[in-house]
């Protein structure tokens, strides 16, 4: 592949070019032999790595693939460096052969794997790298790997369930919108002069659809300029931590969805302790690694004050009863778990229970909101069809 570098001469002058090469070490090498201080090696990139780049990216399947294959190979006995470098020439996505290429280049000058792979944290995940971390020191790598491989695939179908049971109705509704703008913006208006050129008496039903087609008309472009303030507004407080809680609490108490939205974040939280905690991670360290990984910002916060309490000496059970958030069966396996030392465990076994539980949910929302987005659709089209018609079956009674 081709890299620039640029750097300074054994005459102090700033030197610029590019060089073929596998990976950065031998473009050190190369500019040291002749006589070149570098100052920055980068990558180039051609204009169809631009276009393409999305095509290219790594996505959470790659890396499970990755994880799975190394886990396989390690295994049988092959090396770390051999395993990476078989897996470098199967893989075709080049993007990730180059995040392979720069693994095989430290974990060879003696870089520990998990530093290594701490160098790609948009592609490895912190859970990730600490799990290779603790099964280095316990020489269980294959092992962990493995594990890592089942929990991220549980993990990206617990997405998809969720996904695919908001997608119907988010199209439905998207679609509704965008219909009603329509007739709202050039089809009503129309009809609203033919009835004025008419001279006839409207019932309430029409002159309300035309009093919000008219406030549409005139009002659109302040209406949009309006919701584009907003969408800025919203995301800026939403990157602050008051509107992160704020929105994540709104979230918590949507019906329905609020509570698919707390089982999730509880999935999501045990099933990361339990394979911490089972690979060697202290408790402490679980938990604050559990409370970055979890996505709903007010079980984030009781994940860090259960570290806090459980650095003072307090019992996991105790500290997770202390935020008064988490519901009471967690807590009672999580002391079972410590009672009979097997805290990865129980927690492994509750993570399953939610995961069971939000499938469940995630079925009976699927199963209701159809018929529910039936009746709401039919109301709101024969509504919009008796205002339209009812002047003009009015008009042809008075002809007859």
């Amino acid at each position: 592949m081709e890299f620039i570098y640029t750097g300074i001469d054994n005459k102090g002058l700033r030197q610029k070019g590019k060089i073929d090469a596998s990976n950065e070490k031998e473009i050190v090498e190369f500019l040291q032999k002749s006589a070149i201080t570098p100052i920055s090696i980068s990558r180039a990139y051609t204009k169809g790595d631009d276009f393409l780049s999305f095509l290219k990216n790594v996505n959470e399947n790659d890396v499970v693939i990755f994880t799975r294959q190394l886990s396989s190979m390690i295994s049988t006995g092959l090396t770390l460096v051999d395993s990476l470098t078989i897996l470098k020439e199967q893989l075709n996505k080049p993007k990730m052969q180059l995040v392979i290429t720069g693994l095989i280049a430290d974990v060879s000058e003696g870089l520990p794997f998990s530093k290594a792979l701490a160098k790609n944290p948009k592609i490895f995940p912190e859970i990730y790298i600490s799990l290779i971390e603790a099964a280095e020191t316990g020489g269980l790598l294959d092992k962990v790997l493995q594990r890592l491989a089942d929990n991220m695939e549980k993990a990206e179908d617990l997405k998809k369930r969720v996904r695919s049971a908001l997608f119907y109705p988010a199209i439905v509704v998207t679609g509704v919108v965008v219909v009603l703008a329509i007739m709202n913006l050039f089809v009503i208006p129309q009809l609203g002069k033919m009835y004025e050129n008419l001279n006839i008496d409207l019932p309430l039903t029409t002159q309300i659809v035309l009093g919000i087609s008219q406030f549409f008309t005139v009002g659109f472009p302040y209406i949009l300029i309006g919701l584009v303030g907003f969408y800025f507004l919203f995301n800026r407080f939403a990157k602050t931590e008051k509107g992160m809680q704020t929105i994540d609490d709104i979230k918590l108490k949507l019906p329905v969805f609020g509570n698919i939205i707390m089982l999730s974040t509880l999935d999501e939280i045990t099933r990361t302790l339990s394979i911490l905690i089972s690979s060697g991670t202290s408790i402490i360290q679980s938990l604050n690694i559990a409370s970055r990984v979890a996505s709903n910002y007010r079980y984030k916060v009781a994940v860090r004050n259960s570290s806090a309490l459980v650095e003072k000496g307090v019992t996991l059970s105790q500290a997770f009863q202390n935020q008064n958030i988490f519901p009471p069966i967690l807590i009672q396996m999580v002391r079972v778990g410590e009672s009979t030392g097997r805290i990865d465990e129980s927690l492994l076994k509750i993570s399953e229970y939610f995961e069971r539980d939000l499938d469940v949910k995630v079925k009976t929302l699927t199963t209701a909101i159809e018929p529910i987005l039936i009746v709401v659709l039919g109301v709101t089209v024969a509504f919009l069809i008796l205002s339209v018609i009812t002047p003009i079956y009015s008009l042809i009674s008075q002809i007859q």
